[in-house]
């Protein structure tokens, strides 16, 4: 327990960058298996619903388990269940690599370490996030959010290409041991930190009783601070319409090229240069000094920018810039959210009220998921297949459908954004809610 307390540990920003730094390395070699086992599972299934299940076994337990982490974030060591949280990340590809040399992977292994590691990962975002608001002022509360999409987009950009050298020269195995590796950064980067406790506050207080109480304690404060519930319904619907649109892109673009993997990869790449360069720029400027600024009109430029401009556009050039523009604009809309919440939220109940918030946004992402696929296939294609009065806007033929779909899906979070400007609670939440002492 020493190493996680210890006197000479970093402290302060300076302590935040070691932590990123180490984030940051642990993604792209998480990022590298996540790819790898794509690759892997589809060459042993040939399905591509064996990959949606992997992905639904990994998020299922994000929602349904982080009301109860958030209660326990509260309660134990914040430092301790970031370093639990990246073990059981690196004790789940330890399995990964054994059951692969022993010719002993199945898919039903992914699905089950998926689901295991989904649980932790619902305890490490509250408990890193909570951190941060104990670890440095607020001021720099949205450049550090802006250091993590930074780190995130990165992965994004080298986990993909990193993985097929090192499948290409040595083979699948030697991805998941380059990832071991990585864990060992970012857990060795949180044992020479310091962390601070934070103190008790009234709401924390109002909040204690049995870990039950605990665990709905963050709806309870959301909803009395209408403010805040409102800004999250904002995200409940945006991310809602966000993903109604994203759910087809691959599709999307594949039925307009002939199945033109090149163009696919390369609209991917710039989504993920638009993340780091949306990063950098969060990292260097801190976002607008009014957060809500920053969120709304994030909404506005993502979705008129980004969602619907992927919609009108034909051929790679406009698709590409749809995706820079697109995944730019959501690290200031999050670094700008994140800012807020952690300086209205006492930090003593972050762990509880972000686990809450995570469910709220989060819980649409599966229902745009399911409403997408079949929409797409049953009404949009066959209606927008053949002449159509919006043939000037999208198209027809294959592919023009989902454009469609995309564009409505542009329209709708736009005015999701829009909408936040008309209401007072959400666009004045910096003033109607003071900031925690």
């Amino acid at each position: 327990m020493s190493a996680l307390k210890g006197r000479t540990s970093l402290t302060g920003m300076r302590a935040f960058v070691l932590v990123a730094v180490g984030q940051a390395i642990s993604l792209i070699g998480s990022g590298m298996t996540q790819f790898a086992v794509i690759i892997w599972a589809w060459e042993i299934t040939g399905q591509a619903t064996s990959l949606a299940l992997a992905g639904f076994f990994g998020f299922a337990p994000v929602v349904l388990v982080s009301p109860l982490a958030g209660a326990l974030v509260d309660r134990w060591n914040r430092k301790l269940v970031m370093v639990l949280s990246d073990l059981a990340a690196g004790l789940a590809t330890i399995a990964l690599l054994l059951l692969y040399l022993t010719d002993a992977l199945r898919i039903e292994h992914i699905y089950l370490l998926a689901a295991f590691v989904g649980v932790f990962q619902a305890f490490q975002w509250p408990a890193f996030s909570a951190a941060i608001s104990v670890m440095l002022p607020k001021e720099q509360y949205a450049r550090a959010n802006g250091m993590l999409e930074l780190a995130r987009a990165g992965s994004g950009i080298l986990a993909p290409v990193l993985a097929g050298m090192v499948i290409g020269l040595w083979g699948i195995a030697w991805v998941f041991a380059i990832d071991i590796v990585t864990f060992l950064f970012a857990i060795g980067a949180l044992l020479l930190i310091h962390v601070p406790q934070p103190q008790r506050s009234v709401a924390g207080e109002q909040g204690r009783g049995s870990l039950w109480q605990e665990t709905l304690y963050g709806f309870r404060y959301i909803w009395q601070r209408r403010s805040l519930f409102w800004l999250q319904m904002v995200f409940f619907f945006i991310n809602l319409t966000a993903t109604f649109g994203y759910a087809v892109m691959a599709a999307m673009i594949l039925a307009r090229t002939h199945n033109d993997t090149v163009t696919l990869g390369v609209v991917q790449s710039a989504g993920a240069l638009g993340g780091v360069a949306g990063g950098l720029l969060m990292s260097i400027w801190g976002g607008p000094r009014r957060r809500i600024h920053g969120v709304l009109l994030g909404m506005v430029v993502a979705s008129l920018g980004g969602t619907l401009l992927m919609g009108v556009g034909r051929n790679l050039t406009l698709w590409a810039a749809a995706s820079f523009v697109g995944s730019a604009s959501i690290p200031v809309l999050n670094g700008s959210n994140q800012a807020i919440w952690q300086a209205k939220v006492a930090p003593d109940v972050q762990g509880r009220v972000f686990a809450v918030r995570r469910l709220i946004a989060q819980i649409t992402a599966p229902l745009a998921m399911l409403l997408a696929g079949p929409l797409a296939d049953r009404v949009f294609e066959p209606a927008f297949s053949r002449p159509h009065p919006f043939a000037w806007l999208v198209g027809s033929g294959p592919g023009a459908g989902m454009g469609m779909m995309f564009v409505l899906a542009g329209l709708l979070g736009a005015l999701v954004g829009a909408a936040g400007y008309l209401f007072p609670p959400v666009r004045n939440v910096e003033s109607l809610l003071p900031d925690h002492a």
